[in-house]
């Protein structure tokens, strides 16, 4: 099978050919329909050695859809042929929070073992980039009935992750139907349009979109936002203009650079909460007495459980979420990436098998 492979700190990327695996006690082998690609997966092809925990060779690619091939004797969940999305962060299924179904706060990840072996799909461990993507597990997988793989994959990551945001903010922001709330998101891109959709299906509150690009916003505009700015220099006063002068309840900042830190907390109000989603390596300083607002949350959303990828998908499933793709064949994979590198992407970028790009 092909296999799009990280070899060396620093990449570039390249695609092999290997073996295909044959699936063991409890492991699932999936048939590759889709995989996403994601700006984290730049962090981890440009990464330097010793800035990861983990080790290469590895296959990269963490959100996947696809056909269930093969399951280990052992293997439970999804049959054999049914269609599955899957869930990208493995954790040692045992601890307090995998019983939980929070294996993206996995009591183990921390451990050697953990760090040599990885932490997910594509990050450490094989993921899928490939014709085929070997599971640890039946319980990293979630039926997909009539969504498409295309549309699937994506939830996994971008679209898990904007809903785990969200329900970390929601308590500032109140349910669909209670109205009087305003949130910032900043970066609309493969996350930022999936949370503006979420946000707008599960919350009654005024979505005002933030980028650099006027492409971006008018993205921001088609999931629904009621108001979109470019980053300028009056750009807090704008979003508080639109809230009396008060400030947001809450920003998703899914850039994470120190620029957009300081935006989100100008235009942020007492109280409320700023979720950092973004990995731009940006710095906040925190200091009491300070300069934040008093009674600021602020909280750092990795991924998210399989019960929030379950409520995703069935916002997907219900045609509340639909993700903006732009579609490459597995075979143009280092295309994709240099693509997603120059930002020339809409939406999310999304690899299928070079047939079903032909038919598409």
């Amino acid at each position: 099978m092909r296999a799009v492979r990280l070899t060396r700190w620093g990449g570039p990327p390249v695609v092999s050919e290997l073996e295909r695996p044959s699936p063991r006690g409890e492991e699932v082998l999936v048939r590759v329909e889709a995989a996403g690609l994601c700006g984290s997966d730049l962090h981890v092809i440009d990464a330097g050695p010793g800035a990861l925990p983990y080790r290469t060779p590895f296959t990269l690619g963490h959100e996947v859809a696809g056909l269930v091939a093969e399951r280990g004797p052992d293997a439970t969940g999804p049959r054999t042929g049914e269609r599955v999305v899957v869930y990208g962060p493995w954790g040692c299924g045992h601890c307090g929070h995998c019983a939980a179904g929070a294996e993206n706060h996995c009591d183990r990840r921390s451990e050697s073992d953990a760090s040599r072996t990885g932490t997910g799909a594509g990050l450490g461990r094989d993921g899928g980039l490939a014709d085929f993507l070997l599971v640890p597990s039946g319980r990293l997988l979630l039926p997909l009935g009539d969504l498409a793989p295309a549309q699937a994959a994506p939830l996994s990551d971008a679209g898990l992750t904007s809903y785990h945001a969200i329900t970390g903010i929601r308590p500032v922001l109140g349910d669909a139907g209670g109205g009087g709330t305003a949130v910032a998101v900043i970066g609309v891109g493969g996350l930022g349009h999936l949370a503006v959709q979420i946000l707008r299906a599960t919350t009654s509150a005024q979505v005002l979109a933030v980028d650099v690009k006027e492409e971006a916003l008018a993205l921001a505009a088609d999931c629904g936002a009621h108001f979109g700015t470019l980053v300028r220099p009056d750009t807090a006063e704008a979003l508080r203009g639109r809230t009396g002068g008060a400030g947001v309840d809450a920003v998703l900042d899914f850039v994470g650079t120190s620029a957009t830190l300081r935006l989100g907390v100008s235009a942020v109000r007492p109280g409320g909460a700023l979720a950092v989603v973004g990995s731009g390596g940006g710095e906040l300083l925190i200091r009491k007495p300070g300069t934040l607002p008093p009674g600021l949350r602020i909280s750092l959303p990795f991924w998210g459980t399989r019960r929030d990828l379950e409520q995703v998908v069935a916002l997907a499933q219900a045609g509340a979420v639909t993700v903006a793709t732009e579609r490459f064949p597995l075979s143009r994979a280092l295309d994709a990436i240099d693509a997603l590198r120059s930002g020339a992407v809409r939406g999310r970028a999304v690899l299928v098998p070079d047939g079903e790009f032909v038919r598409s």
